[in-house]
């Protein structure tokens, strides 16, 4: 009996039919309905069909039926950098020296000035002579260096800027210094030309203004001082009011001090007779001609430097009894 039953039930059920992949209509009582076949086996009843598991009719509604999240249909992200990070660009290094340095400075119309004035060539106004050898500086004051030495009577072309003491001269195009007092406009004159006793009687440009109201034998003192002292440029010769020598023009003060005065104190001693020399005061020490023999003697404290003769040789002379 249970056989029976078994049996009838498997004629009771409805045959299936298997679609193919693709488009199908299917009668439903009450609507037309397009279904998209997927291969699965589905059985059509006479009146409605039954299927085993719900079909999804379309994306959409197994999407809504699945409740799937809609991240599942977003590609993954691709969160790793395209490159390997790689550590933080370093500055370019800097010269230690460009740390410190100033800036460079803009230049003005001043700047701009100095600038043209250096490269212009310099201005040549004439030509003189050394009077004794000479020292050549780079630059006066004796701030810069000493160049060369330059032998007594050489031509030098001279640009007439003088600094105090200091006449600039020209050298291979370049500006050079010596000492002013040492340049004379005319060719001193050569040891052969001078008297065979070492006596120079040639006018003296340095000082040549005190010769004015001097008797013969003062102004030949004056110039044989001036032409081999040449770094004297001080003389003191009449002063009005005075009684004495100085008031006549037999005297001459010779400004210097220290050995130089020593060397010109012995020169004009030992050249009384070509001079017309006298007598001869230096260091609160006095010398005379009718006294030669006894040498310097000591002279009273006057009271000061230049009352006891320490800062310059006084020379009398005669008149104009000296054979120069």
């Amino acid at each position: 009996m249970t056989e029976g039953r078994h049996r009838q039930a498997r004629h009771r059920q409805p045959r299936r039919k298997v679609i193919r992949p693709g488009i199908v209509k299917v009668a439903v009582p009450g609507a037309a309905v397009a279904l998209m076949a997927t291969g699965s086996a589905v059985a059509f009843p006479d009146q409605a069909p039954t299927v085993d598991a719900p079909l999804a009719s379309s994306p959409l509604q197994l999407a809504r039926e699945t409740q799937t999240s809609r991240d599942a249909y977003r590609p993954p992200l691709d969160l790793k950098p395209s490159t390997p990070p790689s550590a933080k660009p370093k500055a370019p290094p800097v010269a230690k020296h460009l740390k410190k340095q100033a800036p460079i400075p803009t230049k003005t119309a001043k700047t701009r000035a100095a600038e043209t004035v250096k490269t212009q060539p310099l201005k040549i106004t004439g030509s003189k002579f050394t009077t004794t050898d000479l020292n050549v500086w780079t630059a006066p004051e004796q701030k810069g260096s000493l160049l060369t030495v330059l032998s007594k009577g050489s031509k030098v072309s001279v640009t007439g800027e003088v600094q105090g003491a200091w006449a600039q001269i020209v050298r291979n195009d370049v500006a050079r210094w010596v000492k002013a007092e040492y340049l004379s406009a005319t060719k001193p004159v050569a040891e052969a030309e001078e008297a065979a006793d070492g006596v120079s009687s040639k006018a003296c440009k340095s000082g040549s203004g005190v010769e004015d109201g001097l008797s013969a034998d003062a102004i030949r003192v004056h110039r044989a001082v001036c032409a081999l002292f040449p770094s004297v440029s001080s003389y003191g010769g009449v002063r009005s009011g005075d009684g004495g020598e100085h008031g006549s023009g037999r005297a001459l003060d010779i400004m210097v001090t220290g050995s130089t005065g020593d060397e010109i104190a012995a020169y004009v001693r030992s050249h009384a007779k070509e001079l017309g020399v006298s007598e001869v005061i230096w260091e609160q020490r006095i010398w005379t001609v009718q006294r030669g023999s006894e040498g310097w003697r000591g002279m009273e404290d006057r009271g000061g430097a230049t009352a006891n003769h320490f800062d310059h040789v006084h020379v009398t002379v005669y008149g104009s009894e000296g054979t120069v």
